[in-house]
């Protein structure tokens, strides 16, 4: 009777652990979308933070990308696996995976596509004739990889056809007003102040991404326009061939905070 009895407690655990314990794969899939997500964000904080070079960071993502094809197959067998009414439980735990490795794929191709959509270029300004000029900026660009001259009327050409919204902006104030308006403007966008020249016109700023922290330079000149003042802004980024289309939402961005 104790034999059996032994021996009916051991199938009861065996069947519990058939019915009830949560699949492997399933969890696999759980840990390793959070791993992935992990990655992609720390890529371009730790990259802000400075615990990397932003190039380490795109190799980070490079690998996240790469494990979320293999946290697809994962979490796809674990779906199966633990689908309802099998056997196994962490249907949840798959789906989360699944989630996780579809959202990072997803964000990679959104950006690929906006990439593709704007021109390379990285130097964006309401003048193109006559951009406005950086002089307090300068040092802090010494050993930028881009330089702060503009490119020229190849480079205003791609602008004209990419952003044909991006234009001065005349306010109906005069400079002095004017100019207080674009300088607290400035502090709004949280801007980090470089130069304030009210006698010149002339504010120059840099403005961080959120997630890799790259740094942009920002010159605002304002000059006599009409009755009014007119407003110039160029942001130019420090590094990349293209901004991904950053610099001229920059712009359209301060220009609405400006006229609210």
């Amino acid at each position: 009777m104790a034999a059996l009895t032994a021996e009916q407690a051991a199938s009861d655990r065996g069947n519990a652990n058939r019915t009830g314990g949560f699949s492997r794969w399933a969890i696999a899939a759980a840990l390793l979308g959070i791993l992935v997500l992990l990655a992609s964000m720390l890529a371009g904080l730790g990259s802000r933070w400075g615990w990397w070079h932003f190039g380490t960071g795109f190799t980070i993502l490079r690998w996240a990308g790469r494990a979320s094809v293999v946290l697809i197959a994962v979490s796809l067998i674990a779906i199966v696996i633990t689908r309802p009414g099998s056997a196994k439980r962490g249907f949840l735990l798959a789906s989360f995976g699944l989630f996780a490795a579809l959202l990072l794929i997803g964000n990679g191709i959104s950006l690929q596509r906006k990439a593709r959509s704007v021109p390379p270029i990285h130097d964006i300004s309401t003048d193109t004739e006559n951009p406005p000029q950086f002089v307090a900026v300068l040092p802090l660009r010494a050993d930028a990889p881009n330089p702060s001259e503009y490119g020229g009327p190849e480079i205003a050409a791609q602008q004209k056809a990419a952003y044909p919204d991006v234009q001065p902006v005349i306010l109906n104030v005069p400079p002095d007003q004017a100019f207080n308006r674009a300088l607290a403007t400035a502090e709004e966008m949280g801007w980090t102040l470089v130069a304030i020249e009210p006698a010149e016109g002339r504010i120059e700023a840099t403005a961080r991404t959120f997630w890799f922290g790259f740094r942009d330079d920002v010159v605002i000149r304002l000059t006599p326009a009409d009755g009014g003042t007119r407003v110039d802004v160029r942001s130019v980024s420090r590094v990349g061939r293209s901004d991904v289309g950053a610099n001229a939402a920059r712009i359209r961005k301060y220009f609405e905070e400006l006229q609210d």
